[in-house]
């Protein structure tokens, strides 16, 4: 058992790793490519909406195939996507790559999630998602190295090498899931599909909220680097560059506490947590200090608190709804958390191109509290759900 976690774990570095590239090299890439810094959106919002569709179709493929083919087969698309876009010389040629980069994400995040929901802890949960964190920090220095002795293409073809390697690991790793496996085919079967999921009640505000957390970490993830850049000076283009690392910094730090404290803690109070130390980060980078290191910090503290919000959810899917639907569940608060990733950081950078980049922590503010709000609103309504249920089972007997 200790072996397949550490298999998983790894499959999460491998999720992170293509996850900052973009939003790290964008500044340099967008010197070459000569297109304007607000069309780095675009091709985010094209990775998004191709991981989107991968995540609605989770649940069938759940059903249908194990969770290592889903994997091995989604690792393969993303390192494809990754060795197109260290050859592309066009800005139209991201387009064509970040179809399998898209399609590569969602399909492995949804069954991991669900099969770790399933039959781990929460610590394990917060682990695995801290692991992505690794994934995410690391590839910001691939690309600041990458830019320090060659160029941003070489961030995309070095990162396609890892990701490699952990296929081959995937690969060797087959006998290990097939204890799981029939079992979660058959559980997956008797829970209802994505409409009748829909219909269960905290569903729905959950998926905002989920749309809400992830509108604010993508942004962090896209635009961080190139917030540095147009509201400090006199900074290095490997200095800016490794900035992306701060906001997965704070996340892998934040998911490792959580880990920790989980077994102490419930999945409520976490996220409550999670979601008052992300404000107090929020409020550093708003604070006017000329000086870069305060932001900086800021930044490393809103990753911190948004950490553990994001795997708290996904463990409470089999709890909440029923574990017969947390494929489903999973699927759709992938779907929904992605939707935020795809239109959000394209909104925003359209905005700072008329206000300007220091708009940025007002925009993270805003679905910072959404979230809070929406979550505790599912809190109730799940919870009435609850009370309904146990009413029903005293009156049958």
């Amino acid at each position: 058992m200790g072996l397949l976690i550490a298999v998983i774990y790894l499959i999460f570095i491998s999720l992170g790793l293509p996850d900052s590239l973009l939003g790290s090299g964008w500044p340099s890439m967008q010197v070459d490519l000569q297109v304007p810094s607000s069309y780095a959106g675009y091709i985010s919002m094209t990775i998004s909406f191709m991981t989107i569709l991968s995540a609605l179709i989770s649940p069938k493929l759940i059903r249908k195939f194990s969770t290592i083919a889903i994997v091995i087969g989604s690792i393969l698309l993303t390192v494809l996507g990754l060795l197109g876009f260290s050859v592309s010389s066009a800005y139209w040629m991201f387009f064509v790559f970040a179809v399998p980069y898209g399609l590569g994400a969602g399909a492995i995040d949804a069954s991991i999630n669900n099969y770790v929901a399933g039959h781990f802890s929460g610590s394990v949960m917060n682990f695995l998602h801290c692991f992505y964190g690794v994934g995410a920090v690391v590839s910001p220095m691939i690309m600041g190295q990458a830019l320090k002795v060659a160029r941003w293409n070489e961030g995309y073809r070095w990162t396609a090498f890892l990701q490699t390697g952990i296929l081959i690991v995937c690969i060797f790793s087959i006998p290990l899931w097939k204890k799981n496996d029939e079992e979660d085919k058959e559980t997956a079967a008797k829970g209802t599909g994505i409409r009748g999921a829909l219909k269960i009640p905290g569903v729905v505000p959950t998926l905002i909220a989920f749309f809400s957390y992830c509108s604010g970490e993508a942004t962090c993830f896209l635009w961080t680097s190139s917030y540095f850049a147009g509201t400090r000076q006199g900074l290095s283009a490997e200095r800016i560059a490794s900035f992306g690392s701060l906001i997965f910094g704070g996340l892998m730090l934040g998911r490792l506490i959580s880990g920790f404290v989980s077994g102490r803690i419930g999945d409520k109070a976490r996220i409550r947590i999670g979601i008052a130390v992300e404000l107090i980060g929020i409020v550093m980078i708003l604070l006017p200090v000329a000086d870069y290191h305060l932001a900086a910090v800021g930044f490393v503290v809103t990753g911190t608190g948004m950490g553990p919000v994001y795997p708290a959810i996904q463990h409470m899917a089999p709890e909440n709804f029923g574990k017969e639907n947390s494929a489903s569940v999973i699927g759709l608060q992938m779907a929904s958390a992605y939707v935020g990733s795809t239109f959000m950081p394209m909104l925003f950078g359209n905005i700072q191109l008329r206000i300007g980049i220091k708009i940025m922590p007002y925009y993270l503010l805003l679905f910072a509290l959404l979230n809070l709000g929406l979550l505790e609103y599912s809190y109730r309504l799940m919870g009435r759900r609850k009370e309904a249920n146990g009413t029903r089972e005293e009156v049958s007997r």
